[in-house]
C-alpha cells in the first residue's frame, strides 16, 4: 500500500458511500415520504464506494496491474485489507441489489435496508481502520480513534451529498426527516472533539513515537499543512457549515413571518415574493453549507494521511 493523497480519494468516496445509505435507509421511518431522496441516496452510495473501492484497488498497486498478486492480498484473511475487501464487496452488492428493487418496485425489505446500514458503518470504520492498523508506525493514525472520527465524518459527508442533490432535484423532501437539521448542528462539534482528542493523543505520544506525533501536530496547526488544516478543515468543512445551519435553525420562521408581513402590508400582492426571496436565499446557504461538509470531509481525509510523519525506529 502507498500511502499519499490517492487513498484520500477512497476514503472519502468509501465515507460518504456509506453515510449516504445510512440516510437513504432511513427514510423508511420519516414521518413524511421522501421517494427521491431515499433514491438519490441508494444511487449515490453504490456509485461513490464502487469508485472509491477502485481506487484502493489501483492504489494497492495491483488490480488491473497485477491481478494474481491482488488476489492473494484480499485472500489473506490475516490482512485488514482482505477483510475490508470482503465488507466494501458485500456492502456493494446489497446496496446494488437494494436500488435494483426500488427502481423496479418502489419499495425495499427493511430487513435489508437494517443489513445495508450495518455494513455501511462498518465500511465508514474500516476506513479508519485500514490506517489504524499501520498506528504503530504512524502515531498520528490512532487506531483508537481515527475509526470512531471516520464514521462521523461518513455521516457527515454522506448526509451532505444527499442533501445537495435533493436541493436541486426534490427541494419538497429535504425537511422530510426532522433530525437532520440538529445533525448540521451536532456532527461538527463532535468532529472537532474527535479531532481535538486526536491531536492530543498523539502529541502525548512517549517512547520511540513522541518525536513523530510531536512533529505530525505541529505539521497540521502550524506546519506544511497549517494553511490547509484551519482554511480548509476546520473554517471551509466546520465553522462555515455550523454557521450557516445555526443561521437557518434560527431563522427557520422567517419565510412564513415574511409572508405573513408581506400580504398584510398595505399595497402588497399576493404573490409571496418577500417568502420567496427568503427561501430561495435559504437554499443557497444550504447548497454552499453542503458543499463546505463535503470539502471538509476530503481535507480531513488528506491531512492525516499527509501530515503523519513515520516513527523512526533505531
Amino acid at each position: 500500500m502507498v500511502w499519499d493523497a490517492f487513498i484520500a480519494v477512497y476514503l472519502f468516496l468509501a465515507g460518504l458511500g456509506a453515510g449516504a445509505f445510512v440516510l437513504g435507509a432511513l427514510t423508511n421511518w420519516a414521518k413524511t415520504p421522501a421517494p427521491r431522496m431515499k433514491r438519490i441516496a441508494f444511487v449515490i452510495a453504490p456509485v461513490a464506494v464502487a469508485v472509491g473501492t477502485l481506487v484502493l484497488v489501483v492504489d494497492a498497486k495491483a488490480g488491473f496491474a497485477n491481478p494474481l498478486r491482488f488476489f492473494l492480498l484480499v485472500s489473506n484473511l490475516n490482512s485488514v485489507m482482505a477483510w475490508g475487501v470482503i465488507i466494501l464487496s458485500v456492502f456493494l452488492a446489497v446496496s446494488v441489489v437494494d436500488l435494483v428493487l426500488l427502481l423496479v418496485r418502489k419499495k425495499t425489505p427493511k430487513a435489508l435496508d437494517v443489513v445495508g446500514m450495518v455494513l455501511a458503518v462498518c465500511v465508514a470504520a474500516y476506513t479508519g481502520v485500514l490506517l489504524g492498523d499501520a498506528g504503530l508506525a504512524f502515531p498520528l493514525w490512532n487506531m483508537a480513534i481515527l475509526p470512531l472520527l471516520f464514521v462521523v465524518s461518513a455521516a457527515s459527508t454522506g448526509i451532505a451529498a444527499v442533501l445537495l442533490v435533493t436541493y436541486l432535484a426534490a427541494p419538497d423532501e429535504v425537511e422530510a426527516l426532522p433530525f437532520l437539521p440538529k445533525a448540521g448542528l451536532v456532527l461538527p462539534v463532535l468532529e472537532l472533539v474527535l479531532v481535538a482528542v486526536l491531536l492530543g493523543v498523539t502529541a502525548g505520544s512517549s517512547g520511540s513515537a513522541a518525536a513523530a506525533g510531536a512533529a505530525s501536530v505541529a505539521n497540521l496547526v502550524s506546519g506544511a499543512y497549517a494553511v490547509p488544516f484551519w482554511l480548509g478543515f476546520v473554517v471551509v468543512g466546520l465553522v462555515l457549515p455550523f454557521a450557516l445551519e445555526l443561521a437557518r435553525h434560527r431563522g427557520a420562521g422567517a419565510p412564513k413571518v415574511a409572508a405573513v408581513v408581506g400580504a398584510a402590508a398595505p399595497g402588497a400582492g399576493s404573490d409571496g415574493s418577500a417568502a420567496a426571496a427568503a427561501a430561495g436565499s435559504g437554499k443557497a446557504l444550504a447548497l454552499v453549507g453542503e458543499a463546505g461538509v463535503l470539502v471538509g470531509g476530503f481535507m480531513l481525509r488528506y491531512l492525516v494521511i499527509m501530515a503523519a510523519l513515520a516513527v523512526v525506529f533505531a
